[in-house]
């Protein structure tokens, strides 16, 4: 590990490797560090996304696909089912990943591309010179610590980045703002290979939604990610989780766990500064309704390594200069995200019943040549009082 850099990029995730590998591949010197000592562990995803929109960024390969599905039901809280087909389902429907497979593949991407890559590295501090980000402090290997300067910092480290913060930029989550999540992994279970499950209502998943995701060889990704300001004693996500698993899959084994938050707030204001610039949960890029991050992540770490690259050529990594940056992933998925803010808001204060009048709406509905925000829009159109909020953004 040098102590200069072009570039350096903090966390190792979809967002923070599709920038390293975008910036090098553009002739830049591309450190990227990841804290843990092993890229893509611990899983907190459900491992869910479109194939459209990862094969933007990487060719599918088999052994990072756990199984390949063809659309998705969503259940009302009364077992009213809407079933849709994969064009129809979302950002998070299409394949689902081995992700500590994905992640390591994407980091390998990057490497091959040029980028030094470090694990067990975690950044402690941010050097600040005449108000520009001009490297960072980190810890190597748990002992060493160590000044390495660049350029540019790009802060890819998740939901909890302290990049960001460092730098000045107000990244503050309040609890309703966070999805507060949990998974299991279960075998031994008779589950849809083909689909993928959403579950609604106030006793499976209040302020959010409940996911059954097959993975192959009767497996799947049984979780919950509920409203951060719902949470309480007896209703933290891992005890309705427990709860939904004991009922629906009795004799299934949870061969692993893990835990975690998303934002589910819509993204951040700012997502650049002097030298500065933060992708992916760092930014809050996730999806308010679907909790899917990963394709948005690759989007903007896209994005975020081509106009590095061109701001250091240039010699301006300024704030003006790097604002192309936040300009352009706003113009590619900033709207889709606003619409879904407003979208999970308003779906947040419907009752049970005002679920299960929605899903009896559109029962019978053709949902073959009908995208997500086509499903939107029919149920606005037929529940126009209980959506009359959303009117002006879909119909």
């Amino acid at each position: 590990m040098k102590d200069k850099y072009d570039i350096i990029v903090v966390g190792a995730g979809p967002a923070g490797s599709i920038t390293a590998k975008t910036a090098a591949m553009r002739g830049c010197d591309v450190l990227m560090i990841e804290k843990r000592q092993e890229i893509g562990d611990p899983v907190r995803c459900a491992e869910g996304v479109a194939k459209p929109r990862i094969k933007r960024h990487i060719e599918p390969d088999e052994r990072w696909i756990a199984a390949e599905v063809k659309g998705s039901r969503i259940f009302a809280p009364d077992g009213t089912g809407v079933e849709l087909s994969e064009d129809v389902s979302g950002s998070e429907v299409g394949y689902v990943l081995e992700r500590k497979l994905f992640d390591r593949a994407l980091a390998d991407a990057a490497a091959i591309a040029g980028a030094d890559v470090q694990v067990k590295t975690r950044a402690t501090g941010l050097i600040m010179e005449d108000g520009y980000v001009k490297g960072i402090t980190a810890m190597h290997l748990g002992c060493e610590e160590v000044e390495i300067r660049s350029d540019i910092v790009i802060g890819a480290d998740g939901i909890e980045s302290k990049i960001g913060r460092w730098a000045g930029i107000d990244t503050t989550l309040s609890p309703s703002g966070i999805n507060t999540c949990a998974q299991f992994l279960v075998a031994d279970i008779d589950v849809d290979p083909d689909r993928c499950e959403f579950h609604l209502g106030s006793a499976v998943a209040p302020s959010g939604y409940l996911w059954v995701f097959p993975k192959g060889n009767r497996c799947a990704n049984v979780g919950i990610g509920i409203g951060g300001d719902t949470c309480s004693p007896g209703k933290r996500p891992i005890d309705i989780l427990q709860n939904f698993v004991r009922t629906r899959y009795p004799d299934g084994k949870i061969i692993e766990l893990v835990v975690g938050g998303e934002p589910a707030s819509g993204p951040i204001e700012q997502t650049v500064a002097n030298g500065l610039m933060l992708v992916g949960d760092a930014a809050h890029q996730v999806d308010p309704l679907t909790g899917g991050g990963i394709a948005n992540a690759m989007d903007a770490g896209s994005i975020a390594g081509a106009v590095a690259a061109s701001a250091i050529a240039e010699g301006d990594v300024s704030l003006e200069r790097l604002q192309e940056y936040d300009a352009g992933w706003r113009e590619d998925f900033g709207k889709r995200l606003k619409r879904s803010l407003a979208v999970k808001d308003r779906f947040v204060s419907l009752t049970d019943d005002d679920l299960n009048k929605l899903a009896h709406s559109v029962e019978g509905l053709d949902f073959a040549t009908m995208d997500l925000y086509g499903l939107l829009v029919a149920l606005i159109k037929k529940n126009p009082k209980t959506l009359w909020s959303l009117r002006k953004m879909f119909v």
